[in-house]
């Protein structure tokens, strides 16, 4: 039934996919919700924190895509919310990483509805982490450079060679199905063919794959040997690094474990 009151909307940071990085205050939002509006690439083991009772509405039922799609969103957390309901909008990584969180703050701002941030645990630095890349190293990388590689529709405006210039660590985010023209740009800006690089597919999760090659090579190895969505790109002395097995993040056995412990 509705409340009297008015509602509040939590944008909630799912992180890369694996619920064990989930934080607390996320798990706290999602046991607390009536509604959850959630993205498709929000892992499955987030999805199973969402209480039975809360109304679940994935976002690509609320628009076909694009700016439709996310003025169908506004409209169900204001909607919501005005009915007094407490409302997540649950999102991959961040949910100011990329995660379009700043417009759906705009447009609840607008509208006069209760909200917060649940920062999450970001796909840029776990990502690579998940295969063993430090994003950073003090003897091969003081400069991290975060880019999407999937942009509004119709724009091109990330400076690919600018910030190749920057050298150090390049991290794209959303990028599996535009490598191969992010990296002639990259290449373009000064970065040698010899560079190392490495794609991380369903970075936490374990259907996690991960591709190593140079910058010249990568995206030839990839058009033989595909990965599948979401991934990212890691470009600097920081990819030849971690170690050859594919996820190193602890099993949720090991989690577990750790738990009984404490």
């Amino acid at each position: 039934m509705p409340h009297t009151h008015m509602g509040k909307v939590t944008l909630v940071g799912a992180g890369p996919g694996d619920p064990g990085l989930l934080t607390l205050n996320a798990l706290g939002a999602l046991r607390r919700a009536d509604v959850v509006v959630f993205d498709r690439l929000v892992g499955p083991g987030a999805l199973r924190r969402i209480p039975k009772r809360a109304l679940q509405i994935p976002a690509e039922s609320l628009g076909r895509h694009g700016d439709a799609r996310q003025h169908g969103i506004h409209h169900a957390l204001i909607e919501h919310a005005r009915r007094g309901l407490r409302v997540v909008r649950l999102k991959g990584g961040d949910p100011f990483v990329f995660g379009r969180g700043q417009e759906e703050v705009e447009a609840l701002e607008a509208q006069g509805i209760p909200w917060e941030v649940v920062p999450g645990v970001t796909s840029a630095t776990a990502g690579p982490a998940a295969a063993g890349i430090p994003v950073s190293h003090r003897d091969a990388s003081s400069v991290v450079t975060i880019a999407t590689g999937h942009e509004a529709r119709g724009r091109d405006e990330v400076p690919w060679e600018k910030i190749a210039a920057l050298g150090g660590t390049v991290v794209v985010l959303m990028c599996s199905d535009r490598i191969a023209g992010i990296v002639r740009r990259l290449r373009k800006g000064g970065l040698a063919a010899s560079t190392p690089a490495a794609v991380v597919s369903r970075a936490s999760l374990p259907t996690q794959e991960v591709r190593r090659a140079s910058l010249g090579r990568i995206a030839e190895v990839l058009a033989r040997n595909p990965v599948a969505p979401p991934a990212l790109l890691v470009v600097g002395e920081v990819a030849a690094l971690g170690v050859p097995r594919r996820r190193v993040l602890p099993s949720g056995r090991a989690r577990a474990r750790r738990r009984s412990l404490e």
